[in-house]
């Protein structure tokens, strides 16, 4: 943009040569004309209060004639706009103009980010600031804390990322984006966008539980008979539910499961791959006991008992395992037939496992 057009006090030019000026700047800083016209009015003031530092501002005013382009000061109604207004009066005009046309940009171009946020947006790595990570998010640049990134990712310059757009702050230089890798909002967004059915609302996802670079559960259900939840989120041969995994640098493995209204079955599911399960629960003290073969144990629990926390997260339920061992009766001889008094079969040992206790975490 040439700011040459807005020098105060310039003599009169083409009309057409100012407009298109005016109209460039409006354009280019997707704002309103009438917008740059005040930040201009607002700068020739400016400049003249730093020359007369002991007028009353509030008394004066200035004009800007749209078609001409010809800046005056008024005191009163009266002209007192000084001959030959001086080159440090248009460069502090000029400052000033460019400074209020920064923050008119920033405020549009944020209206935009504002009705985005709890999507997800494409990003590349722009700098490191610290243990925070800079993302060019388009229009904008975006950050990253320590706290919205995935531990065990490694992050490098100009990489490009998928990420949650979580809210607008109010930061150290102003208002500032937040971003996360970490927010269960990306892996719900991921899904929405690889998943049709989830994108037209035919398949939902009732609740994540997730542990971001380790591992995650996703509990799905459909709103129309026919359709099957877990199949579509997994894709033939895993095609969608990998390429979201591949969206999570591969890091993250993920478990989906069908959500059931009956708690018993819900917690069932969620504790998947272990099968055979024996569920009890408590509804008013949201605690369940789940008895699990020896076999299946190790895989209810999961590595550092990462499955029964999870599906504690994803049911809110308190969930104890308890393993309990198969009691094995001796085969009886094929060629001697004993009749003897049958005794009582002793009672299956139990062995108390791991108690997790997690709340339950739904999507956003």
């Amino acid at each position: 943009m040439n700011l040459v057009y807005f020098i105060p006090h310039m003599p009169a030019i083409q009309r057409s040569e100012f407009a298109l000026a005016l109209n460039q700047v409006a354009t280019e800083r997707g704002i309103d004309v009438s917008v740059v016209l005040d930040t201009v009015k607002n700068a020739i003031l400016a400049a003249y209060k730093k020359d007369h530092p002991d007028i009353e501002i509030e008394e004066h005013s200035a004009t800007l004639n749209q078609n001409t382009g010809e800046a005056r000061i008024l005191h009163k109604n009266k002209d007192v706009t000084p001959p030959g207004f001086g080159r440090i009066a248009a460069q502090t005009a000029k400052q000033v103009i460019l400074q209020k046309i920064r923050e008119k940009e920033k405020e549009a171009i944020f209206s935009d980010y504002r009705v985005r946020i709890g999507t997800v947006v494409s990003g590349m790595v722009l700098r490191f600031a610290g243990p925070n990570i800079i993302v060019d998010i388009g229009k904008t640049e975006a950050i990253m804390p320590i706290a919205e990134q995935i531990p065990n990712e490694q992050y490098h310059l100009n990489q490009r990322l998928s990420v949650y757009l979580v809210e607008i702050r109010e930061g150290i230089k102003g208002e500032e984006m937040v971003v996360s890798r970490a927010n269960n909002g990306l892996l719900e967004g991921l899904f929405k966008r690889e998943v049709p059915e989830i994108a037209q609302g035919s398949v939902i996802i009732k609740a994540i539980a997730r542990e971001p670079g380790n591992r995650a559960k996703v509990a799905v259900s459909s709103t129309q008979s026919g359709i099957d939840p877990v199949g579509s989120c997994v894709g033939q041969k895993g095609v969608r539910v990998q390429a979201v995994i591949q969206e999570l640098g591969g890091l993250e493995k993920i478990d989906i499961i069908l959500w059931q209204e009956e708690d018993k079955n819900y917690i069932t599911q969620a504790l998947s791959p272990a099968k055979d399960l024996q569920v009890e629960i408590d509804e008013k003290k949201k605690i369940a006991r789940v008895f699990v073969s020896q076999e299946d144990l190790s895989l209810a629990i999961g590595r550092e008992g990462l499955n029964v926390r999870l599906a504690s997260k994803l049911t809110g339920y308190t969930i104890e395992i308890e393993g309990k061992e198969e009691v094995k009766e001796t085969a009886s001889n094929a060629t001697e037939v004993k009749e003897e008094k049958a005794e009582p079969e002793p009672a299956p040992k139990k062995t108390k496992a791991k108690k997790v206790s997690a709340k339950k975490e739904v999507k956003d």
